[in-house]
């Protein structure tokens, strides 16, 4: 397996990673305490729940673009 191959594979696999662990943080929460999150997570670029779901879309492809990058630069 190519070393562009691997690092493709673990930036995929972070993404999904993230994907889930999200899903799983909202299962069985309830629709304040889901809007109270993303505001929360909005706030951070200086909107409100509306930003926040933006910033949750984004997280799953920072973390796959970040760990791609780091076996990219680690590459034998």
């Amino acid at each position: 397996m190519s070393e562009e191959n691997k690092a493709e594979k673990a930036g995929a696999a972070a993404s999904v990673g993230t994907v889930g662990t999200i899903g799983a943080v909202t299962l069985g929460s309830s629709a304040a305490t889901i809007s109270g999150g993303l505001a929360t997570a909005g706030s951070l670029i200086g909107g409100g729940m509306a930003a926040g779901v933006g910033v949750v879309a984004v997280a799953p492809l920072a973390v796959g673009g970040i760990v791609y990058g780091i076996f990219s630069l680690f590459d034998d």
